[in-house]
Order: C-alpha cells, then sequence, then structure tokens
C-alpha cells in the first residue's frame, strides 16, 4: 500500500478503488431497474399521480439518519454499515414481492429508499478510506462511472420486466440479484480503517462545516443537483406517460439519456486533476443544464428523437456537476471527516424533501410540466456560490507554482 503525504492523512490503495468501483457498478444497476418506475409505483398503489409526499416523507427520514450516520459507523464500522444497508433491502425487497402494489406497500418502498441511501454513502465512506487528493478527480471518475455504466441498463430491463411481468418480476429479479450482491460485498470488503474524529453532536456537526465556506458553497451545488434529480426522476416518467409515451419508448430514451454519465464523468475528473480545477467546469455545466432543462416545459411532441436530445443534454451537465462535485469536495477532507461526508450526503435527502415538498404543492394547481420550470429556477441559482468558489489548483498550475 502506497502513503500519500498531504494537508491530511491518506492512504491509496488502488485494488480497492478498483473492487469498490465495481460493487459500484452492480449497485448503480439494482437502483436504475426500481428508481425510474417508483412514481408509477406509488401512483398505482395509491391512485393519485402527485406523489411527491411520499418521497418527502421517505427523504425526512433519510436527513435525520444521516447527520446521525457517524455514530452507526463507530459502533458498527464501515464495511458492517454497507453489508447491513444491503441486507436490510432484501428484507424489504421480499416483503415487496408478497403484497400487491396497494398502500401497505408505500411504507417499505419508504423504507427501500432509506436502505438504498444508507448504501450510497457507507459506499462513499469506504472509497474516501483508500483515496488521495492529487487523484480524487480519477478515483470518482472511475467510480461514478461504473456506477453509471450499471445504472445505464436499468431503466430498459425494467421497462421490459413492467411490461411482461408487472411489479411483480421486477421486484422478484432484485431479489436474487440483491442477494448475489450481498455474498459478493460480505466475501470481499471486510477490512477498513474504522478511525474517525470525535463524535460532535448535530449542533456541533452544523457548526463544524458552516466555518468552511467552499464546502457550504459546493454543499448548495449539492442540493441543486439533488433538487434536478429529484424532480426529474419523479416527473419525467409521469409526464411521458402523460404524453403518450409507451413503456418500452420510456426505457429507450432513459438508457440513451444516461449515457454522459458513462461518456463524460473520468475524462472530466482526469481534467479536472491535471488541467484546470473544477471551477471553471462547473459553472458551464450548470448553464447547460439549467437551459436544456428549461425547454422542456415547451415540448409536447411524441417525437423520440427530441426528447432523446434535450434530455441527454441535461444529463450531460448533470453528468458533469456530479464528478466534480464529489472531485471538489473530497479534496477538502480527508477520511476522518467521517461526520462532514455524513453532512455532505444530507444535500440528497433536504433536496427531496424540498423539491417534493414544493412540487406537490405546485402541481395542484398548475399543470405537472411546471415542475420543469421550478427545477430550471433552483439549476441556475447554483451560479452564485459557483462563481464564489476557491478552486482547487490541477497538477498543471500546481506545476508552474
Amino acid at each position: 500500500m502506497k502513503k500519500i503525504y498531504s494537508s491530511h492523512e491518506e492512504n491509496l490503495n488502488k485494488k480497492k478503488v478498483k473492487l469498490i468501483s465495481f460493487i459500484a457498478f452492480l449497485l448503480g444497476f439494482s437502483e436504475a431497474v426500481f428508481i425510474y418506475v417508483m412514481s408509477s409505483y406509488f401512483s398505482l398503489a395509491t391512485g393519485t399521480e402527485n406523489v411527491g409526499i411520499f418521497y418527502t416523507i421517505a427523504y425526512v427520514l433519510v436527513f435525520f439518519l444521516f447527520l446521525n450516520l457517524h455514530k452507526f459507523i463507530k459502533i458498527s464500522g464501515k464495511a458492517n454499515l454497507l453489508h447491513f444497508a444491503i441486507l436490510f433491502k432484501i428484507i424489504i425487497i421480499t416483503s415487496l414481492v408478497l403484497v400487491e402494489p396497494s398502500w401497505f406497500a408505500v411504507p417499505l418502498v419508504i423504507l427501500y429508499i432509506l436502505a438504498t441511501s444508507t448504501q450510497a454513502v457507507s459506499m462513499d465512506i469506504i472509497l474516501e478510506s483508500f483515496s488521495a487528493d492529487k487523484v480524487s478527480g480519477r478515483i470518482r471518475g472511475l467510480f461514478l462511472t461504473l456506477f453509471n455504466l450499471g445504472f445505464l441498463f436499468g431503466p430498459m430491463l425494467s421497462a421490459l420486466l413492467l411490461e411482461k411481468f408487472n411489479f411483480y418480476g421486477i421486484f422478484c429479479f432484485l431479489l436474487i440479484y440483491n442477494s448475489l450482491i450481498f455474498v459478493f460485498a460480505l466475501l470481499t470488503i471486510r477490512k477498513v480503517n474504522d478511525n474517525f474524529h470525535r463524535t460532535l453532536k448535530i449542533i456541533g456537526i452544523i457548526r463544524k462545516v458552516f466555518h468552511k465556506k467552499n464546502i457550504m458553497r459546493i454543499y448548495y451545488i449539492a442540493f441543486v443537483l439533488d433538487f434536478f434529480y429529484a424532480l426529474m426522476v419523479i416527473y419525467t416518467p409521469l409526464h411521458l406517460r402523460a404524453i403518450g409515451f409507451e413503456w418500452s419508448q420510456i426505457g429507450l430514451i432513459f438508457t440513451i439519456m444516461l449515457l454522459p454519465f458513462v461518456l463524460f464523468q473520468y475524462p472530466a475528473g482526469i481534467y479536472a486533476d491535471k488541467e484546470s480545477g473544477e471551477k471553471e467546469l462547473l459553472i458551464f455545466s450548470i448553464i447547460l443544464m439549467g437551459l436544456a432543462t428549461l425547454s422542456i416545459y415547451f415540448i409536447s411532441s411524441l417525437n423520440i428523437v427530441l426528447w432523446v436530445s434535450v434530455l441527454f443534454i441535461t444529463r450531460i451537465g448533470a453528468a458533469l456537476i456530479e464528478i466534480l462535485r464529489d472531485s471538489y469536495f473530497y479534496k477538502k477532507i480527508d477520511v476522518y471527516d467521517v461526520d462532514v461526508i455524513d453532512f455532505f450526503r444530507t444535500s440528497k435527502p433536504v433536496a427531496y424533501i424540498l423539491a417534493t415538498g414544493i412540487s406537490s404543492i405546485i402541481i395542484l394547481f398548475m399543470p405537472l410540466k411546471a415542475a420543469f420550470i421550478l427545477v430550471t429556477i433552483i439549476v441556475l441559482s447554483a451560479l452564485f456560490p459557483a462563481l464564489k468558489l476557491r478552486d482547487n489548483k490541477s497538477e498543471k498550475e500546481l506545476r508552474r507554482a
């Protein structure tokens, strides 16, 4: 194992990074099979299209869990937290196999969101245990690229399973697949550095983070990206179904839409490490994603090529923001800052709580597509913190210094 000395303590282990990234690929595929049809499941189970409230409840629980997650890690360890999250998810999926879509199934799906969210953060924390700042963009780029490569194949499979076997087929597949992932993770992820700075109370963590202005700025950008994901994942499939697309067509659209996450994230991570830092690309990506999202409001066509093109452009922006967000943030912290990582990942539950809560109210009085105007406004607001970010020095800039 090679030791990297920096302003804080790090351990770079390339074999572990590749292993964790491969598991991310497996988990990405698993998540994608259900996530894009989850809003339709809520709608089928409850008889309403205004399903935002269920996501709001789920992410309120996720938010409080994340703020206290470092306490569970201190007791169980980082690897065991991942194992428990996957096992808990398997138990929930088993229950969903046994029940019909109904109000009784709604709490189970909420618990499923809780399990997958915990699983994602535990993977982040484990990966940071084997990372180093100077290659953070490359490590995070590899991790996200493989995760999203797995994610790429999910929508098409879920559309096929849904048309042939309904949601029962989706849950049966997820049960078998996640059981295999659990066994693999149990055998391969065992020894992880479980040391971290002393446990702070929630108020202490918030104070600690608020004193770091650039962490708060990148946190807001992370919040905006998660706000985008929240409403696009929920309302894009509902909107496409409402204007007349079949599930098979939606599966094709979403599969092509997700290609930027596979094509651009790893190269962007390398570019940020070697050439420019993250700031300039972040600003460009925010503008691109915001304008492309705005155009969705004005499209009512059933032209698949048009929808693929627009959604593809939104995901170019999202893919770049995602890798640059992680690359920037993880260069500012180290392996012991578990509480800061937990806080940073609360951007997702906070975004989902606000996005689903606000959109649920808006949709009571306006058409469903008004959600895309809301997303555009929030996305473009990220320009303010992005412009004020203190950029990380790239390898090229460090050589010049």
